[in-house]
């Protein structure tokens, strides 16, 4: 997996249970991906390739993101999976944009940042048009905000993106790249 240093696995007994809670997260949520069907998701899974996913799948779940399968790319046969819980992970919150506004702060910087998290765990933040299709499926980010993945332009100014729903709608909004907040963190997406 080109993000991640250094091969991770599971051992067994863990992948069997994340399995297990994968299993039942789709079971009861139908919704988010009607035409899937469990036992292809899980052997795409199971194969050699799939052990680093099972390892980034278990970092969603370990950090409070609630994975799920969210949908399938039929050019490259990739399952898609999304953070679906219903606000932002609690273990990935207060964090700046990324590693260049965390070191550009003065006083008081984080601790960590959004996208080294994200690279460390495998994943992709979202995208701005990832997370409008999550709010499809859901209302996810009511009493939260995330941060999206911010195009060039608008990070080369200092600035970055982050989105929430809020009135029955959702939101797009910029802030300085540096700011955090204990209720702000990121959402990821992988592709299996």
């Amino acid at each position: 997996m080109s993000n991640v240093a250094k091969k991770q696995e599971l051992k067994p007994g863990q992948s069997e249970e994340l399995l297990r809670t994968l299993r039942i997260r789709f079971e009861q949520n139908i919704n988010r991906h009607k035409t899937l069907v469990w036992s292809e998701v899980e052997a795409k899974l199971n194969q050699p390739a799939g052990s680093e996913k099972l390892w980034s799948l278990n970092e969603m779940e370990r950090s409070g993101g609630e994975p799920d399968v969210v949908g399938h790319d039929n050019n490259t046969g990739e399952y898609i999976f999304f953070d679906c819980s219903p606000e932002s992970p609690a273990g990935r919150r207060n964090v700046c944009y990324d590693r260049e506004a965390m070191e550009s702060r003065k006083s008081f910087p984080p601790s960590n940042n959004a996208t080294a998290i994200a690279a460390s765990m495998g994943l992709e933040l979202l995208t701005e048009e990832e997370y409008r299709e999550l709010q499809k499926l859901g209302n996810f980010d009511t009493k939260t905000s995330s941060w999206i993945k911010t195009p060039s332009s608008i990070r080369k100014l200092g600035g970055a993106l982050f989105a929430d729903r809020r009135y029955g709608h959702v939101f797009i909004y910029h802030n300085g790249a540096s700011s955090y907040y204990s209720a702000r963190g990121f959402r990821g997406s992988l592709r299996v």
